[in-house]
């Protein structure tokens, strides 16, 4: 992946953003957009080389008629090249007509041996070994609505499958923008190539079983043109975090590395602040403190001498709190419970809060019953949900989409960000998502 790429290529683009690029990277590059698929063909295969070594592998594709189609059809031609031996091409006839760029890649697979097989509404489907490898390049982002019913009944057949599914840049039936109807007729694919950039949809939990692992390829779009754009939605990948981490200086020592405050626990629940103090460490902090019932003394000081430890009088509950935490970076709520001692307590102390807060688990959950507090927590402050918070927080909500929404409103009023824990993590601040 290129450094243009990492800087210009984390934007997550819209339909019609995606659509402006490709136009623009032709014109700035003098480029044909035949051109462009070959490039996108060449960056899948660099993907196939380095992943798929074994090149007596069965490997069949199965190709629309627009332009994703072009990209499988350039795809097989070159692994053909490349001496991938068991190269199977079908052309699903979504259309009579095919897209000049498909058109010209259906005619380049003689060069190589290959003879396409044609499905249409009659066809019988083909069999597939186990050991098989069925790319998807149907539909691209293009797709609006739901397949017609014979193609979706092609989707559903190669989703019963055993075999391993690639989607090349969206699994077919996805939309790229909204919500489809039909679910079953989308490609549940085990790996999705995203050319160019992130597309929003890989990454909702929603479509967790269509998008079972995301790769994006970079194909090399203007950089300057992705720089001039703006988006809703951004990508963080690891190497994107890397890049903001701050240099620690010769002399730095434990005392300049911040003193992070640990509040929560309860009996039976001791190990929740217990993970998180070492969590604490574990990122960074020099200094970590603990606040917590008496019950979890003798546990924090032998699992983690390290930590240094105050309790509250109550033995099973935090009653109360501490008053001195300006010089901390207060993280609260992890099996804090929900005692009404506790929650009388809590909503005195956000109320005293003067700097930003990190707001979890059972801090979140006390929120929720107390609406009034909201005006209590700190302009900047970061809240944690998981799902089931989250809904705690915002109601509920009919599809990822509207989810979003909701976030993205709630943060801004709030003053807060906002982090929807999950396997794609979503960071909102602002109005924005990373």
């Amino acid at each position: 992946m290129t450094t243009q790429f990492m800087q210009s290529g984390m934007k997550i683009l819209n339909r019609s953003q995606i659509y402006l690029v490709d136009r623009a990277t032709l014109e700035k590059q003098q480029i044909s957009s035949l051109e462009l698929m070959e490039r996108a063909a060449w960056a899948l295969l660099d993907w196939f080389r380095s992943r798929i070594t074994d090149t007596d592998r069965p490997i069949t594709l199965f190709c629309g008629t627009g332009n994703n189609g072009g990209d499988g059809l350039a795809l097989a031609r070159l692994l053909k090249n490349e001496k991938y031996t068991n190269i199977r091409v079908i052309v699903v006839r979504v259309s009579d007509r095919f897209t000049p760029e498909t058109e010209e890649n259906l005619q380049r697979l003689s060069t190589v041996g290959i003879k396409p097989h044609f499905l249409d509404r009659n066809s019988t489907l083909p069999s597939f070994s186990p050991r098989e490898i069925v790319v998807d390049a149907i539909f691209g982002i293009g797709l609006n609505r739901p397949p017609v019913s014979w193609i979706a009944a092609i989707i559903r057949y190669l989703n019963a499958l055993e075999v391993y599914r690639i989607a090349l840049d969206v699994p077919s039936g996805l939309f790229v923008e909204g919500l489809p109807k039909d679910s079953d007729s989308i490609i549940q694919a085990d790996m999705v190539l995203s050319l160019g950039g992130p597309k929003l949809a890989l990454y909702l939990p929603q479509f967790a079983q269509n998008c079972k692992a995301v790769e994006v390829l970079d194909i090399g779009w203007a950089s300057e043109v992705l720089a001039e754009l703006d988006t809703d939605y951004y990508f963080m990948n690891q190497s994107f975090a890397k890049a903001l981490y701050r240099q620690r200086t010769r002399f730095s020592h434990k005392g300049t590395f911040g003193h992070v405050l640990i509040i929560g626990g309860s009996y039976g629940k001791i190990g929740a602040p217990m993970l998180s103090a070492r969590a604490g460490l574990y990122a960074g902090a020099g200094l970590v403190s603990a606040w917590i019932p008496a019950c979890g003394y003798t546990a924090f000081q032998s699992g983690l001498p390290e930590i240094m430890v105050e309790t509250s009088q109550s033995s099973d509950y935090i009653g109360e709190f501490p008053e001195f935490n300006s010089r901390f970076t207060c993280v609260i709520g992890m099996g804090m419970g929900l005692h009404k001692e506790t929650q009388v307590a809590f909503i005195r102390w956000l109320e005293a809060q003067k700097k930003p807060v990190v707001l979890d688990a059972d801090a979140l959950n006390l929120l929720s019953y107390h609406p009034q507090a909201w005006k209590s927590i700190p302009e900047g402050s970061v809240l944690t949900p998981h799902p089931g918070e989250l809904e705690r927080l915002l109601g509920s909500w009919q599809d990822d989409y509207e989810k979003l929404a909701l976030a993205r409103e709630f943060s801004e009023r709030h003053r807060c960000v906002l982090i929807i824990k999950g396997a794609s993590s979503i960071i909102i601040h602002q109005g924005k998502g990373y």
